[in-house]
């Protein structure tokens, strides 16, 4: 299984977090969040660590400039990015419209991996995830809330069993470390044979972006 830890900026934070080998380490490049990384850390990250960037609603200029800057390894769309939008950042030809602005020439490699977010709430639908299958390399399921993520609530992951896609997905949305146990259990239901992972941010947290390393390995370990 795999763990994406979002929201990270802290430099020691960050070396502390290396050494317990995570999937991806997730950066957020959302001015309005609480995690915005103005200045990106310099710490050297090991290639079999996927850094993430994390955007919500940006021009695909804007990704694709921050993608070659800091060499991320893949993109999460956290906003109400359209398949059309996904298609033209990732370099798939389209039919252009007005809503498609700020493309550019150079748009991301296709080995850059791209995760669409979705927000769950009970009421959420499902068939809205269609039209991304084919234009992303993952899904990610995440609770409704006031913000564009990291609101430290669960949603009732028994909605997923209502999720028909090929796609595989991660599950997201205040998972603490004593959440590992159910997890588990979760993951063993057939229903759930697309979710491949989780992505863990502000319930592994001391203050935002900054994480509680311990917790994190404790969780880690009985995964």
């Amino acid at each position: 299984m795999k763990i994406k830890v979002c929201g990270m900026r802290n430099s020691e934070n960050i070396s502390e977090l290396i050494k317990l080998k995570p999937d991806y380490m997730g950066f957020i490049f959302y001015k309005k969040s609480k995690r915005f990384v103005s200045d990106f850390p310099q710490v050297k990250i090991p290639s079999e660590i996927k850094k993430v960037g994390v955007f919500v609603n940006e021009t695909i200029e804007t990704i694709v400039k921050i993608v070659q800057k800091h060499q991320l390894d893949a993109v999460q769309l956290h906003g109400n990015e359209t398949p059309e939008y996904i298609r033209s950042l990732s370099g798939v030809e389209v039919t252009y419209n007005e809503n498609i602005n700020n493309v550019i020439s150079t748009p991301l490699n296709r080995q850059v991996e791209i995760f669409k977010a979705f927000s769950v709430d009970d009421d959420f639908d499902f068939s809205k995830t269609e039209p991304y299958q084919k234009v992303c390399d993952y899904l990610l399921f995440d609770t409704k809330g006031k913000d564009y993520g990291g609101n430290g609530v669960k949603f009732n992951w028994q909605m997923l069993d209502n999720y028909k896609g090929e796609l595989p997905y991660m599950l997201s949305g205040g998972i603490t470390k004593d959440d590992s146990q159910v997890i588990l259990s979760f993951l063993r239901r057939q229903e759930s044979n697309k979710c491949i992972g989780v992505d863990i941010n502000s319930g592994f947290e001391i203050e935002p972006a900054l994480k509680n390393i311990a917790n994190i390995k404790e969780f880690k370990q009985n995964l």
